[in-house]
């Protein structure tokens, strides 16, 4: 039989709507919330969250919906958002998408049916574009991947100026014949290939470059057909993480020796870049500044609704490591 909150009332030796106030945030004394707490562990009372956030506009709950959360950079992310909404008293619902948009679209109408409070969101290409069509009840911050100029706040880094970084090292390094791995899902992928055809154009190169599916195996897979060929690039720089797993394994797989046969450079400064050898020559995202700015831009949003819509885009540093040796 299940325990109902005039049930706790009776135990308690008070009302229904003092017991409501005293397990939300309504104004009773300390003494009376500890007898009321009491009667709750005494009666097995459990609170029925889904309709205490029907009656209230604030659930007090941040939504964060990732792109995939094995790439180390959205993990990395998500724990800088989950540490800021610790620290202000919110809680965080995590969805990963990996990349779908129909998950996506369902992961939007959940966060519309918990009234969550605020969303921090790296949307595919295909959602970002539809998102401003969208009618949400609550404000949205996009992280990694920036929406259509003035529709919502953004934290982004300067992806097409550490290309640029990447082709110009590589260069100075004796490197002409330079191959491009890109993500093909979202806007981060497509600006850091706009900056690689660009950067190469500068330095008066041909660019030559791949697009695939964001994850480890399709880069391997891609890249090993790639270097088979016998005008296959001496350099690749790669768009993430995931595909530098990928193209790292397919050099291996066909005994190549990196970088006496190929140079490799690419994004995210994760532990394994700096263990493996050789070292992985890498731009380093500020993942922790990109979480924690996300939060900054949510709340004043949800402070002040009105102020205009912005745009904060962060560096990268680039860490150079031995996977980008002179060309031989």
């Amino acid at each position: 039989m299940s325990v109902s909150i005039k049930d706790v009332a009776r135990a308690a030796g008070v009302s229904p709507a003092t017991v409501s106030r005293a397990l939300g945030r309504g104004p009773v004394s300390d003494e009376l919330r500890q007898q009321v707490a009491a009667a709750v562990r005494a009666t097995g009372y459990k609170p029925n969250l889904a309709a205490r956030r029907l009656r209230s506009q604030d659930s007090g709950t941040i939504g964060l919906i990732v792109a995939d959360i094995r790439n180390p950079f959205f993990t990395a992310v998500s724990r800088a958002v989950e540490d800021s909404a610790y620290r202000a008293g919110m809680r965080v619902i995590l969805c990963n998408t990996d990349e779908d948009p129909e998950r996506e679209a369902l992961y939007l109408g959940l966060m519309q049916e918990e009234r969550i409070t605020g969303l921090i969101f790296a949307p595919t290409r295909a959602t970002v574009d539809l998102l401003p069509k969208r009618s949400l009840d609550f404000p949205v911050v996009l992280i990694d991947r920036a929406g259509p100029a003035g529709v919502h706040d953004a934290v982004v880094l300067d992806n097409r100026d550490a290309m640029a970084t990447l082709i110009g090292h590589l260069v100075e390094r004796g490197y002409r014949e330079i191959g491009g791995l890109f993500g093909n899902s979202s806007s981060t992928g497509a600006e850091r290939r706009e900056g690689y055809i660009a950067a190469m154009q500068r330095h008066g190169l041909t660019p030559q470059f791949r697009a695939v599916a964001p994850s480890s195996e399709a880069a391997q897979k891609e890249t090993a057909a790639w270097l088979a060929q016998a005008d296959r690039p001496r350099a690749i720089v790669v768009s993430n993480s995931l595909l530098l797993i990928g193209v790292i394994k397919a050099a291996r797989s066909l005994g190549l020796i990196i970088p006496r046969d190929l140079a490799v450079a690419g994004f995210d400064n994760e532990s394994w870049t700096e263990l493996v050898e050789p070292g992985m020559t890498v731009i380093e995202q500020p993942v922790e500044e990109i979480g924690r700015t996300a939060m900054s831009l949510l709340f004043e949003r949800l402070q002040t609704p009105g102020l205009p819509v912005r745009k904060v885009v962060l560096s990268g540093r680039c860490i150079v490591r031995g996977s980008s040796g002179a060309a031989q």
